[in-house]
């Protein structure tokens, strides 16, 4: 590897008077500072170490987000295709069943038997990616554990009854229709 003191004799931007004064004078500097147990500072290499720092410091910043990002894409994959194998049939869409989807009430449209296992919790809701499939509580969990934003569960009713309630006596069923 050629010295930069060489490079620039090369070229002619120095002669061989400039480049042995200073070489002289980081010799002296380097007798001076052993001499009196002083170290000089090397501002240029503190910069260069401060800025690789930094660089390192970022590249590690975009791989926790690369890495994140595709744990991310790997748990939707895992969750599409969990939906995908244990989808239930809707059946004969007779029975307007609605549910409530982040602050909108959707609705579906289910046979008489799905909308009962709907409302006893046997089946679980998953909306993913604009589609809307039924799937078996188990699995429903284990997309909950991954995701808990697509996946609607049904409230069960409370059996308190409040004291002061007037209507306590007025039973509502949960199959009402309207």
């Amino acid at each position: 590897m050629v010295s930069l003191a060489d490079q620039l004799l090369k070229a002619g931007l120095v002669d061989k008077k400039k480049v042995k004064v200073v070489n002289q004078d980081k010799s002296k500097q380097k007798k001076e500072d052993r001499r009196t147990g002083t170290e000089s500072v090397d501002e240029a290499r503190l910069a260069a170490q401060e800025i690789q720092r930094k660089q390192a410091e970022r590249a590690r910043e975009l791989n926790a987000q690369r890495d994140a990002a595709a744990a991310q894409k790997a748990i939707q994959a895992q969750i599409a295709q969990m939906v995908q194998q244990n989808r239930q049939n809707k059946g004969k869409g007779d029975v307007p069943y609605n549910f409530t989807f982040g602050t909108k009430i959707e609705r579906i449209y289910v046979s008489p038997e799905v909308q009962a296992h709907l409302v006893a919790g046997r089946l679980v809701i998953v909306c993913l990616n604009g589609a809307v499939e039924l799937v078996p509580r188990v699995i429903a969990d284990k997309i909950a554990e991954r995701d808990e934003s697509i996946v609607v569960r049904v409230k069960q009713a409370s059996t308190e009854v409040d004291e002061d309630d007037p209507y306590a006596a007025f039973k509502i069923p949960d199959d009402l229709m309207w």
